[in-house]
């Protein structure tokens, strides 16, 4: 096996919209999993323009979409760029996720925006795209795809659980990683907040102030989604056409909403983490900008008493960490390694996903 290390700034850009995340890793692939340095990170928020079209892309016609996903890659490749000067990376290529717009496996595909062609020329280094298509070809849900990471890289853990846009979790089962999404997380906060005049609920000072509306609890609890078996993934669409019209319709305060939403979120989790467990207290790795949420991880704590460990690392890890493990996919793109797993998918086997672009 080849021991050489392996350097991949990793991008990274969630359903959350909080902006562009890079990470410049160093990657060892060992016998049994593989060691990583983390060497360099930022976070580049987006300003109010770019969120705001990012935002309204799934309405855009065939064209449009097709020239934003040019020149969201050039943004893309030009960030790249502005890292590697600022940091002095060296990298032997680039892993971009780019921003998921369309997601509808149902119908046999999905689309992230930001073409990866334009990422390498204007960043000048070979990068790895288009990580899911492969698999929603192969009858999977294209997602979640972390868990590959979570088990190479987190194997000490009984659960990662990460906290964006969407929730999301990841376990072993009988010697199979599984994976799936919980469901609605930050993309619910950040538009309740936003209604409030706020970008977020900073830390969940508002939902800390606010009381539990019953019914809103009740009806999000009901929703379908969450009784459907996993494997299962979701997203925007789904935030739309079924969450966002049950607070519409029962209204309220945003310290209520938030409360009420916080309630459901941390409680769908619990719920799920104490179905799951295989052992007495097991331990969950917390990740994703939900963990700076302390009223929802307060929830988190309270709701699963002493039954859960719930371990939430240093904020270079709960910021990065999908951007981490976008590269960890990369250097597995190019060593011909297995990088999505159909136990957590659906699809009808493994693959190597993503397609390489020379700049």
């Amino acid at each position: 096996m080849n021991q050489q290390p392996i350097n991949i700034i990793g991008l990274m850009s969630g359903t959350s919209l909080d902006g562009l995340d890079l990470a410049w890793i160093t990657f060892t692939p060992g016998a049994t999993g593989w060691d990583f340095t983390i060497k360099a990170t930022q976070g580049i928020g987006y300003d109010k323009a770019l969120r705001a079209q990012l935002e309204d892309a799934i309405k855009l016609s065939g064209d449009a979409l097709l020239a934003f996903h040019v020149s969201y890659g050039h943004w893309l490749g030009t960030q790249v760029r502005h890292f590697v000067a600022d940091t002095g990376a060296k990298a032997d290529a680039v892993a971009s996720h780019g921003h998921t717009i369309h997601h509808r496996p149902d119908l046999g595909f999905t689309f992230q925006l930001g073409c990866p062609q334009h990422v390498a020329l204007a960043c000048g280094i070979p990068v790895v795209g288009d990580f899911r298509s492969l698999d929603v070809a192969l009858g999977g849900q294209g997602a979640p795809l972390v868990p590959i990471g979570d088990r190479l890289l987190f194997h000490q853990f009984h659960f990662c659980l990460n906290l964006g846009g969407i929730s999301n979790i990841s376990f072993e089962q009988d010697g199979t990683r599984m994976a799936f999404d919980i469901g609605i997380a930050n993309m619910l906060l950040n538009y309740l907040s936003k209604q409030a005049g706020m970008e977020y609920d900073k830390g969940g000072a508002m939902a800390r102030n606010g009381q539990i509306i019953p019914g809103l609890l009740e009806e999000l609890n009901a929703l379908p989604y969450y009784q459907k078996p996993f494997p299962k993934s979701t997203g925007y669409e789904w935030f739309k056409a079924e969450i966002l019209p049950v607070f519409q319709r029962f209204g309220g305060i945003p310290e209520d909403q938030l409360r009420t939403a916080v309630e459901h979120i941390s409680g769908q989790i619990v719920n799920q983490v104490l179905a799951l467990k295989s052992t007495n207290r097991p331990s969950v790795l917390v990740t994703g900008g939900g963990a700076c949420n302390t009223f929802l991880i307060d929830s988190l704590k309270v709701k699963g008493g002493n039954q859960i460990l719930w371990d939430v690392p240093e904020p270079e890890l709960i910021h990065f960490k999908e951007a981490l493990i976008f590269a960890l996919l990369g250097a597995l793109r190019l060593t011909n390694r297995i990088n999505v797993l159909a136990s957590v998918t659906g699809a009808r086997r493994d693959s190597c996903s993503g397609i390489l672009y020379q700049p």
